[in-house]
């Protein structure tokens, strides 16, 4: 029988804590509602473009 439970293919295991003014989560918030992500995925994907503008 095949394991049950959580992929462990791309685990997720480092935590960080943010603090954002009012404007920032309204920003945050606004690119949520626009794309449909959540709002990890979206400062995921922000990362990932800022780290893909400096390795170029």
């Amino acid at each position: 029988m095949a394991k049950m439970g959580r992929p462990t293919d791309g685990v997720r295991e480092n935590k960080y804590v943010l603090k954002l003014s009012d404007k920032e989560l309204e920003m945050l918030e606004f690119c949520c509602e626009k794309t449909g992500l959540s709002k990890a995925d979206i400062l995921r994907t922000g990362v990932r473009i800022q780290f893909e503008s400096y390795t170029k």
